[in-house]
């Protein structure tokens, strides 16, 4: 295998009923938070698990969270091993959306240092156009054990440093949001609009060609120097709504062969719940 993070379907359907692989379907839809699951009993992947963004890839909201923060490290330790994923897996994790959402537990995975894992290329639209092999009905994978584990906090970032960073300028601040959210022209979701001072703009949509497969590594490549300009890739804070799709962002990162910045946890619906933090407009 190479070592790129993404898979194809061809790959996965040659490791599909290997036991030391695990599969796991993270379709979401944000207006419809139980879509994903009912979706996933009605056809999925062979011996795909299901993960539920709300409930098993983000822990408890509060007064000055964003919409999705991290789990407790112990819930998710005991999520991964109900999954079937012990410390010795290899991961797979595909959506409908080109990995908007399965990239949240990608990005995860590499906070506890997991790196065996990757994103189905094309999602589950790809894999079924295809005539692959489906599946109804919940599958359960036998459970194993994970260790207690810590996200490394030099792989996140939170409100404050993204304050600092307002005012840095080796530091790129990325908003992955579409330019209609990032201008304030609309806020479908969040109470306000606008957008964090300094920051610059790229759609994670972006990242795909038309058919909902990522951008070769050398299109994403001139893209991200691009962007960046004379900053270093692994000096820039990505940000969404909720920290979510910003996650597209190191992905696709990953896929040119540049070194990864950190996401914002928060995001925007975090940021937005101080009123000493500056936005724009």
């Amino acid at each position: 295998m190479n070592k790129s993070p993404l898979l194809s379907s061809k790959e996965l359907e040659h490791y599909l009923f290997n036991p030391d692989w695990v599969v796991v379907d993270c379709r979401f839809d944000l207006s419809s938070p139980e879509w994903g699951y009912a979706a996933y009993v009605e056809n999925h992947i062979p011996n795909s698990v299901y993960a539920h963004l709300n409930k098993d890839l983000s822990g408890a909201t509060n007064p000055m969270s964003g919409r999705h923060p991290l789990p407790n490290p112990s819930d998710f330790a005991k999520k991964l091993g109900s999954w079937g994923i012990s410390p010795s897996s290899r991961v797979v994790v595909y959506d409908s959306n080109g990995g908007a959402f399965a990239v949240r537990l990608w990005w995860m995975l590499k906070m506890i240092h997991h790196d065996t894992v990757y994103v189905l290329d094309g999602g589950y639209p790809k894999w079924k156009s295809e005539g692959r092999m489906i599946q109804t009905e919940h599958h359960q994978n036998p459970l194993r054990s994970y260790d207690e584990i810590e996200f490394d906090p030099q792989l996140f970032a939170t409100s404050s440093d993204v304050l600092r960073a307002i005012k840095d300028q080796q530091i790129t601040i990325i908003d992955a949001r579409t330019p209609e959210r990032y201008r304030g022209e609309i806020e479908p979701i969040d109470p306000i609009a606008g957008r964090i001072p300094s920051a610059i703009n790229r759609f994670h949509g972006l990242n795909l060609k038309a058919d909902g497969t990522f951008k070769t590594t050398a299109q994403l490549l001139g893209e991200f120097n691009d962007l960046l300009q004379q900053n270093l890739s692994q000096n820039s804070i990505v940000y969404c709504g909720s920290g979510v799709t910003s996650c597209h962002h190191l992905l696709a990162m990953q896929v040119a062969g540049l070194p990864t910045g950190r996401v914002y946890i928060g995001s925007w619906s975090e940021w937005i719940k101080d009123s000493d933090r500056p936005r724009i407009p």
